[in-house]
Order: C-alpha cells, then structure tokens, then sequence
C-alpha cells in the first residue's frame, strides 16, 4: 500500500479525524438542521391548512354572494311586478273617472238637448199658434176671444201630433 501511496497510520487517523467530524456535526449541526427542517416543513403544512380554510371561506363567500344576489334580484322582481300592478290599478281608476266624466257629460248634453227641443217645440207651437190665429182669422173674417182662440190652438195642436205619430 505505500507503493500506492497510502500509509495505514494515515488512513487511521484519517478515519478517526472523519468519526470524530460526523459526530461534532452530529451533536452541533445535524440536530439543527433537521429542526430547522422541522419547524419549515410544519410552517409550510400551516400555510397550506390556511390557505385551505381561506379557499373554503371564499367558496363559502360567494356562495352566501350569490345567495344574496339571487335573493336581491327576486325582490327586485317583486317591486317591478308590485309597480306594475299599482300602474294598472292607477291607470284602470283613471279609465273609470274617465267613463264616469264622458257618462256624465252625456247624460246633461241629452238633459240639454231633451230642455232645448222642449223649448224649441213651445216657441214653434206659439209661433203656429199665432200663425193660425192669424189665419184663421182672415178665413174667419172675426175675432175669436182669447179662451177660443186657446181651446182652437191645442186641438189643432193635438190633432196635429195624432197625425205625426201615425
């Protein structure tokens, strides 16, 4: 072996110097470093359990998000659908007081024309009335008194309208 160049004694306290180095590092870093390894890989494993509970929350989140939207747009329906309805219910009574005026409105424009074709036809019977008096005092070459005159006028009269309603 010294042809090689190696000497026993060499390699002896080679071995013990290596022995001796693996167990300093064994009592001074080794333990460190697997502790070190320790509390890195625990802190990593919490992060993790975090970030878990954190994507749970956030799931949970938008759920209870789109819950609340969910629930806001079905009320918003509601409040058109209630709009809507008290539109219809505005519009339908503003319909009937339309109705009501033009019922109305109809009900005195025939009340005034029934008044005016009443005082229409008692000016044309005063006026045939006068008119036959005056006729039938020339044929009659006399004057009759008032109350004759009368009495002759209302039976021309009814005689008249006996022959317009047949």
């Amino acid at each position: 072996m010294e042809a090689l160049g190696l000497s026993v004694p060499g390699i002896l306290a080679q071995l013990v110097n290596f022995i001796l180095l693996l167990a300093i590092l064994r009592l001074v870093a080794y333990k460190p470093i697997l502790r070190m390894l320790d509390e890195r890989s625990a802190r990593i494993r919490e992060s993790m359990e975090r970030a878990e509970e954190i994507k749970q929350q956030a799931a949970r989140t938008e759920e209870e998000f789109a819950r609340r939207l969910a629930e806001a747009r079905r009320e918003g329906q509601e409040i058109v659908a209630q709009a809507e309805k008290i539109a219809e219910r505005i519009r339908q009574d503003e319909l009937d007081k339309t109705r009501a005026q033009v019922e109305e409105m109809r009900t005195k424009a025939l009340a005034d024309i029934a008044l005016e074709r009443e005082r229409t036809v008692s000016e044309l019977r005063q006026y045939v009335a006068d008119l036959a008096l005056f006729a039938a005092g020339r044929i009659v070459g006399r004057s009759l008194d008032h109350a004759s005159h009368v009495r002759l006028i209302d039976e021309a009269l009814a005689e008249a309208e006996r022959l317009g309603r047949n």
